[in-house]
């Protein structure tokens, strides 16, 4: 007989919360009857300023089956948590899941871009990705290198050696789901290598916090920006001044307005 579900949320206090706030979301999603295309991310759309959507996608699912494959596999890998004497752990686990959630989105749009730029193929310009797939492969990679001697499990029947874990299942779930991004999940495989290789490295918690606070100001802005949410505390202004750029808030009736004024560069908008 296994162990009672309550040891085990209690073992992996994070990934029970993402796990939590993934299905949440898809509830809503499913309730609300929202299409991927209002929270996906596409080339298209965060060209045209939607970079909100770099968050959104990561978090959304639109099929029970990519949901509970992504949860099963992070449920998996919330092993994590507990290898603190090997330099992962709590701490670790949630300062590069923010990484691998901003970088592996923007490492998508990035070679989306060599694609339509270089290659012509206008294809991707459209095409949208949701899930938290690229995060998903970036800790299988990560603890393929730092506890090469795990196990992924996946549903509770299929077993597979950590090791070869992002490249099978890379296989496998192009194979089961047809529509499965590919460069989305190879996207979160090139990240998890680069943060478990060194390259990407030096989060602590001051970096973690400023890295947030960035992300709710960009997000907040973008949604403001792109009509998506209206807030109505905040107000995108453009001046054209022959001074340097500069951001200030002023005080306003009910609320604050954010001024800014930007220098009349060959058309560009400093925002």
């Amino acid at each position: 007989m296994g162990r009672p579900l309550v040891f085990e949320i209690l073992e992996k206090p994070v990934t029970s919360c993402f796990i939590g706030l993934c299905s949440a979301i898809w509830f809503y999603i499913q309730k609300n009857n929202i299409g991927y295309s209002h929270v996906g991310l596409s080339y298209e759309t965060a060209v045209a300023g939607h970079h909100w959507r770099i968050i959104t996608s990561a978090f959304s699912h639109i099929s029970i089956l990519h949901l509970v494959f992504n949860m099963s596999a992070l449920w998996s890998l919330g092993v994590v948590e507990d290898l603190g004497s090997i330099g992962l752990g709590v701490q670790y686990y949630l300062h590069y899941t923010l990484v691998l959630v901003v970088l592996s989105g923007v490492l998508v749009l990035g070679i989306y871009h060599v694609l339509i730029q270089k290659f012509k193929l206008e294809y991707f310009r459209r095409v949208t990705a949701v899930g938290y797939s690229c995060v998903v492969f970036g800790w299988m990679t990560i603890l393929s290198v730092k506890q090469p001697t795990s196990k992924l499990h996946l549903f509770g029947l299929l077993s597979l050696p950590i090791s070869f874990a992002p490249f099978e299942s890379l296989i496998f779930t192009s194979i089961i789901v047809p529509q499965a991004s590919f460069i989305g999940h190879l996207s979160g495989i090139i990240v998890g290598y680069a943060i478990a290789w060194g390259l990407i490295h030096g989060m602590n918690n001051y970096w973690a916090v400023s890295m947030l606070g960035w992300i709710v100001l960009v997000s907040a802005f973008s949604l403001k920006k792109s009509g998506a949410y209206d807030f109505s505390f905040l107000e995108i202004e453009s001046v054209t001044d022959s001074s340097l750029p500069s951001v200030r808030f002023i005080a306003s009736g009910n609320g604050r307005t954010l001024q800014m004024s930007a220098l009349p560069a060959a058309g560009v908008e400093i925002v």
